[in-house]
């Protein structure tokens, strides 16, 4: 179950106890669920019952309990407690961690991607993501700033919106060819042609139309270090702080975030090929202990939806770090050591390695940044 399926869970116990005459509220849009802060237990939490207290008239603890028998019953819940003031702590079921693993893998690289209109339910059909929408993104002609549009061009196309961006000036041929930008233009005179607010006014204030991208400009020139170690190393910081252009993003250790990430998908390719070559596969089931590394896969498509509404691909940059330092401690465990045979535990472990490989992969991926499965 990933976080938006339990947001939507914990919104349907609301409505049944708003249907049932025990709250009388107006049922929220949406229940923010997240792994549970110091003192809390289980997978997620949620402030729902904080939230709905005072205008149900009862206190927090109360509505909590209201909504616990009823989420406690939902299918992928395996328990629900009630701790501090009144937050519910969910624990998902076995069963419920099989399920993200199966769905990483059956979405493969889209894991997290808006759906498409052929794979919607009739009901969401009618709804519109924020990001499902014409976007005009616009950048000063710097190298960062245009890398910077061309990652927030990929997510938000991701997210299903029709994207535009445009740069102030023409495009240094080694941004594209050196650092792969493909999805940031320059039109002259586009504001003659009709077209709202064109990259002539790409430096002017965000009001001019569209969304202004200016990141903290790069010190130095990035080309020389390549196109994954360059992009990385201008999308990797927050917008607001300087990069480091230096030969550190290119030196396999690990105090290299970008070798981290890429050598865990590297190592969850290659215990495919040896489980493989063994004679056994993947197969979704309960991994004890794995429960950091099923929250930040569970976290994923909220992560993107985040990162192209806020135009961050930062956040995506150091959450792809995240479920890479989550995934490596597990990795050992996950083939037969001497004359052991494969079993059910091992096929689980498995599945929940190239679950972490997809994830990795289709995140840079998004980042335009390559992903080998040899390193």
């Amino acid at each position: 179950m990933t976080p938006v399926e339990l947001s939507r869970t914990v919104l349907r116990a609301v409505r049944r106890a708003v249907d049932e005459g025990e709250l009388s509220v107006t049922v929220p849009e949406r229940a923010v669920v997240a792994p549970p802060g110091p003192g809390g237990c289980g997978d997620y939490a949620t402030t729902i019952a904080l939230q709905l207290a005072r205008p149900a008239g009862r206190p927090p603890r109360q509505v909590a309990e209201i909504l616990r028998s009823r989420l406690a019953a939902a299918d992928g819940v395996a328990d629900v407690t009630v701790t501090g003031p009144g937050f519910l702590n969910i624990s998902l079921a076995g069963d419920a961690s099989a399920g993200l693993v199966a769905t990483v893998l059956r979405k493969g690289l889209r894991y997290g991607h808006a759906a498409r209109p052929e794979e919607q339910h009739p009901a969401q059909q009618e709804e519109r993501h924020p990001a499902q929408q014409a976007v005009l993104l616009r950048c000063p002609r710097e190298v960062r700033a245009v890398v910077v549009a061309d990652a927030v061009a990929r997510l938000l196309r991701a997210q299903g919106a029709d994207v535009r961006a445009c740069c102030a000036g023409p495009l240094d041929p080694a941004w594209a060819d050196a650092l792969g930008v493909q999805h940031v233009q320059y039109v002259r005179h586009a504001r003659r042609t009709g077209a709202a607010d064109g990259p002539g006014d790409a430096d002017g204030p965000e009001g001019a139309g569209g969304h202004l991208v200016r990141p903290v400009p790069a010190p130095a020139d990035p080309v020389p270090l390549g196109r994954d170690a360059g992009r990385w190393a201008l999308l990797h910081p927050a917008g607001h702080d300087r990069p480091r252009i230096t030969e550190e993003h290119l030196v396999q250790r690990e105090g290299n975030p970008l070798f981290r990430v890429r050598y865990a998908h590297a190592r969850t390719r290659a215990l495919r090929r040896n489980a493989a070559d063994l004679g056994f596969g993947a197969r979704p089931g309960d991994v004890p202990g794995a429960q950091r590394l099923l929250a930040l896969l569970a976290d994923h498509p909220r992560v993107l939806a985040v990162a192209a509404r806020d135009r961050a691909p930062d956040r995506l940059a150091r959450h792809l770090v995240d479920v890479a330092d989550a995934v490596l401690p597990l990795l050992p465990a996950v083939l037969p050591r001497g004359e052991e045979k494969p079993s059910a535990a091992h096929r689980a472990r498995l599945a929940l390695a190239e679950a972490a490989g997809t994830v990795l992969a289709g995140g840079l991926t998004l980042l335009g940044i390559d992903a080998p499965d040899h390193l």
